[in-house]
């Protein structure tokens, strides 16, 4: 299983290079907009980032009971996956490591902006209707890629909400944050994570491999 960890992350690092440098020229674009305005795109891409984890580990972990009969048991292991690997982990990427690097940067307005928390009557509602999207249509193959952009992008407006116009933007140490932001958690959330569950089977990951 270790080894299987070790190569996906090692094959989505391009996806997650790409997406960071994206979001270094959003950044550019964008790094003078109201912070009121970061605020509301943070509030798209980070439910659209758990939306699509969330369909995507259940509908994973749904495949490894592929020829048993659906029941409730199934529905609320599938569902205590899908949540977990969905809202803990895109918190974590969008949120909580962004955040991390907010304050060793030390941007002026740093803030956690934990969704389903602050926001828990959108967040959590959409989670559920996510996971239950991928437990009755199992959507496996979402492209990673796609993923990676949403996800990167809710990292840069969470940390464009911590910006100070008219300061100098360390961009390069952004740079690194929204990748670490995205390539651990994203991996972990719609591959690793189902993995731990599923050990000695073969298991497909989001992109349409199978190992």
């Amino acid at each position: 299983m270790w080894g299987r960890i070790t190569a996906e992350l090692k094959d989505h690092a391009p996806f997650t290079l790409f997406g960071a440098l994206t979001g270094i020229l959003l950044m550019m674009v964008f790094r003078d907009v109201p912070h009121e305005t970061a605020h509301t795109l943070f509030y798209i891409f980070h439910p659209l980032h758990i939306c699509l984890s969330a369909v995507v580990t259940a509908a994973l972990y749904k495949k490894y009971f592929a020829g048993q009969k659906p029941g409730v048991s199934m529905f609320l292991k599938v569902l205590a996956v899908g949540y977990v690997g969905s809202v803990t982990v895109g918190t974590i990427s969008d949120s909580v490591i962004p955040f991390w690097g907010e304050v060793l940067l030390d941007m002026p307005h740093r803030h956690a902006h934990i969704g389903f928390i602050d926001k828990w009557w959108l967040i959590n509602p959409l989670a559920v209707a996510a996971i239950v999207i991928g437990y009755y249509k199992p959507i496996t193959k979402f492209p990673h890629a796609g993923h990676v952009l949403i996800s990167t992008w809710a990292s840069l407006f969470h940390m464009l909400m911590a910006s100070d116009h008219g300061h100098a933007v360390p961009y390069f140490g952004i740079f690194i944050f929204l990748f670490l932001a995205v390539w651990i958690p994203c991996c972990f959330s719609d591959i690793i994570f189902p993995l731990l569950f599923v050990r000695g089977k073969d298991f497909p990951c989001s992109c349409g491999h199978h190992g």
